[in-house]
């Protein structure tokens, strides 16, 4: 008999749509694997929806708040169902990218400067040099992101909005202009790297997930020695954070006239998107893993944290 799969998508968290398109694609291709899939779209009823179906093991599809912070990953410890992805903590740390970058830095992989700011100390002037960069703590998509260009005397006026919805915490970092890599970790193995060129600004939530709106160079035209580097480092920072699976860290690389040369590693995604135009799913592909035997590997790797 085949494995019986819930797939956990939707949830709570600002990235639902997202976490929607990619449980559906993961949940299709497991079907056509041959494996009995359920869909379950996250709400806090979930221990009593997996208490009714039974699963043999769990895919996580969800990104953001609860699916990725290590939230739903003890929930399914507590209850004894095996799971992909990332563990508990590794989910948690990857997640609070302050705490991310301080484990990552320990391990040698190097990360912008920056420093955790209030969402009102951030919206009364500039708690850095300008350009830099503010993100939610610990959010994702490229949701809540603002670039606060040289040229701005005020920062955004979009931290003053009384429908702000992406936490009251946010790190503010130097901007790092240059090229924007990505490169994924699988079984503990790095892929290749692609470089991102959004079609406009910088590689935000359209970018990410609208049709054209990011052009993926793969392989990355970057030196071998910077392909290389980016690729050990993915490694160093996966098991830094003790991820298991996939995960897939984002860089950017200072090439231009002038520049550092500097190769520095924004963020690791413990739950990558799954979607027609994700990251993961091409990298995979480039190597010769199709869609299907992805999803499928990861149905095999699930287990309890370990």
């Amino acid at each position: 008999m085949s494995k019986h799969v819930a797939v956990l998508m939707g949830g709570l968290s600002s990235e639902r749509q997202v976490s929607l398109w990619s449980g559906t694609a993961c949940a299709n291709a497991l079907e056509a694997e041959g494996f009995r899939v359920t869909r379950i779209d996250v709400g806090r009823d979930l221990p009593e929806a997996l208490l009714r179906v039974k699963p043999d093991v769990c895919f996580n599809a969800l990104h953001g708040r609860f699916g990725e912070d290590g939230t739903v990953q003890g929930l399914l410890e507590v209850m004894g169902i095996p799971y992909t992805h990332s563990g508990v903590l590794a989910s948690s740390l990857a997640m609070h990218k302050e705490r991310a970058k301080i484990v990552m830095a320990a391990a040698g992989v190097p990360v912008p400067q920056g420093r955790v700011v209030t969402r009102a100390e951030a919206a009364a002037g500039h708690v850095l040099e300008p350009p830099y960069v503010l993100k939610p703590v610990d959010g994702g998509s490229s949701v809540g992101v603002l670039i606060v260009n040289e040229d701005q005397a005020h920062p955004p006026q979009e931290l003053t909005r009384d429908d702000w919805s992406h936490g009251e915490s946010l790190l503010a970092e130097k901007f790092i202009a240059g090229k924007e890599l990505t490169c994924a970790v699988l079984n503990g193995e790095p892929l290749d790297v692609i470089e991102i060129l959004p079609s406009v600004g910088f590689y935000d939530f359209e970018a990410k997930y609208a049709k054209g709106g990011s052009r993926h160079v793969l392989p990355a035209q970057i030196s071998p020695f910077v392909y290389q580097e980016a690729r050990r480092l993915a490694v160093a920072a996966h098991h830094a954070l003790g991820c298991r699976g996939v995960s897939r860290a984002d860089f950017r690389f200072d090439d231009r006239d002038g520049g550092s040369g500097e190769l520095v590693c924004l963020e690791v995604n413990t739950q990558p998107g799954m979607t027609e135009t994700s990251l993961v799913p091409e990298l995979a592909a480039y190597v010769g893993m199709g869609f299907g035997e992805l999803v499928r590997w990861l149905v095999e790797d699930a287990s309890l944290d370990r």
